[in-house]
């Protein structure tokens, strides 16, 4: 087991202020991994108050200063990678090609945040009485990033570093799933790259302590704005708490994504597409492929090689590099899908391969013959479940895609590429994309979804509006008439 992990509070690493600690969990294994502080509100408020603090100066830098240290930052970052993905497999059960994919592409989010410090900072706008009227982006204060366990350093640094470029100041809570590489990793290198005490502090807790640990981060009236990436039911809490308070929230939430097959598709492209999609991390991926339409005249052939590519992908212990699928994160969510395979195959659908558990590891499955009205196809799976409807028309597949209380990506595989823009215009999701799957993301894009997919686009300039406060400036140099 790892040393004990502490918080991370105005430059100082600390214990709880309670003394108390948690065990963090290897899912391959089921065996203490990491020794871990456990945040108490108190701990939190503290965090939050050398973050109020450390703000001033922080947004006060010069703007070649800040971009300095997100380089710097980066290159820490850059040479960890490493051992970040080590820890990714252990910690978060995920294959290596992922963890060195998601640790590589980490310091991208810096740079591209260092980047918009050389962009502009505003508008000047035209005026009746010959004033200098500006509209500018100012910092807003403290922001907390609230993050998950699936790509705990993707999805950490997405809220991180563009609030910091825009001259916030941070406390970041991780997933009590994934503590270390979701938050003490994140000290440790800020730390490392030098930034000032109190700019970025971590507070982690254990289950039993989320609720007051969260709340506190988005309560407290220093807190100005929250960056959520999680559940759906956590992230209406928080959107409603912080519109309550009038504090900017973007909240990332579910999906149940769907890749759109048409009767022209490339097969091979479409099955590659596929797989990935849906069993990438063991399908635990908010924008994961969970529901397949495709069309009568190309399903069988598509369903067939599609479940053969499937059944070769290995299962195991992550620190094995062969082993393409691993762990569920928690008996909890093994669970849940355990239930919704058993319960579909009770209503008729037909498994064609997978559906096997062995405890924490679940077997990448395809369920075809699926209806509307299961749960598989309804309700966020979170798991290596591909549910595949089949359809005799492209309006058809266009209304099954938009059947769904989620909207957060897409994907249509089509060889006519002007079909294809047709059919994902009429697709409601925050993001689509042709001939590939629904799992895509890079640094600078506004990603985000629609409906129960959440609110606000993280990345890039779209970040950079998420994390500031827009001011209206003029100066009046003598030119506007007054009525007396």
């Amino acid at each position: 087991m790892n040393n004990s992990k502490n918080l991370f509070i105005n430059g100082e690493w600390v214990a709880a202020e309670n003394g108390k600690t948690f065990v963090d969990i290897n899912p391959s294994t089921g065996l203490a991994w990491a020794d871990v502080a456990d945040a108490s509100k108190r701990d939190a408020a503290k965090a939050v108050d050398a973050a109020h603090a450390a703000h001033k100066a922080w947004a006060a830098i010069n703007y070649k200063e800040r971009a300095r240290l997100l380089l710097k930052a980066a290159d820490v970052f850059e040479a960890r990678v490493p051992e970040a993905a080590q820890m990714l497999a252990q910690e978060g059960g995920g294959w290596f090609g992922k963890g060195m994919f998601e640790a590589g592409y980490v310091p991208d989010v810096l740079r591209a945040a260092a980047a918009t410090l050389y962009g502009d900072i505003g508008q000047v706008m035209p005026s009746a009485y010959g004033k200098v009227s500006m509209v500018v982006r100012q910092s807003l204060g403290v922001v907390t990033v609230i993050s998950p366990w699936n790509f705990p350093l993707l999805l950490t640094m997405r809220g991180v570093a563009f609030a910091l470029a825009a001259g916030n100041t941070i406390v970041i809570k991780p997933s009590e799933e994934t503590p270390v590489v979701g938050g003490v990793f994140f000290a440790q290198c800020f730390e490392e790259a030098g930034f000032p005490a109190g700019v970025v502090n971590v507070v982690t807790c254990s289950r039993e302590s989320v609720v007051e640990v969260g709340d506190e981060l988005v309560e407290n009236p220093k807190v100005k704005a929250i960056s959520y990436t999680g559940s759906t039911p956590i992230g209406r809490m928080i959107a409603s708490k912080a519109g309550m308070l009038l504090k900017k929230a973007c909240v990332e939430l579910g999906g149940k994504d769907a890749l759109v097959i048409l009767d022209d598709a490339d097969l091979d492209r479409a099955v590659r597409a596929a797989t990935f999609g849906s069993f990438m991390h063991q399908g635990q991926i908010c924008m994961s492929v969970e529901r397949i339409i495709v069309d009568r005249k190309i399903a069988d052939e598509f369903i067939g090689k599609f479940a053969d590519r499937t059944a070769q992908l290995k299962v195991g212990n992550t620190d094995d590099k062969a082993n393409v699928i691993g762990p569920i994160i928690s008996e909890r969510q093994a669970e849940k899908i355990e239930q919704q395979i058993r319960e579909a195959i009770s209503q008729g659908a037909v498994l064609q391969t997978g559906g096997t558990r062995d405890g924490l590891f679940i077997y990448p499955t395809i369920l075809t013959d699926v209806t509307t009205d299961m749960s598989v196809w309804r309700d966020e799976t979170f798991g290596p479940v591909a549910a595949v409807i089949v359809v005799d028309s492209e309006e058809e597949a266009i209304a099954l895609a938009n059947d769904s209380v989620y909207g957060l990506s897409c994907g249509v595989i089509t060889r006519d590429e002007e079909r294809g823009m047709r059919v994902v215009n009429q697709i409601d999701t925050g993001m689509a994309h042709i001939n590939c799957c629904s799992v895509n993301d890079e640094p600078h894009i506004p990603f985000g979804g629609t409906k129960d997919s959440g609110l606000g686009r993280h990345g890039g300039k779209w970040s950079i509006e998420t994390f500031s406060e827009t001011r209206w400036i003029t100066l009046d140099r003598g030119g506007r008439p007054y009525p007396f």
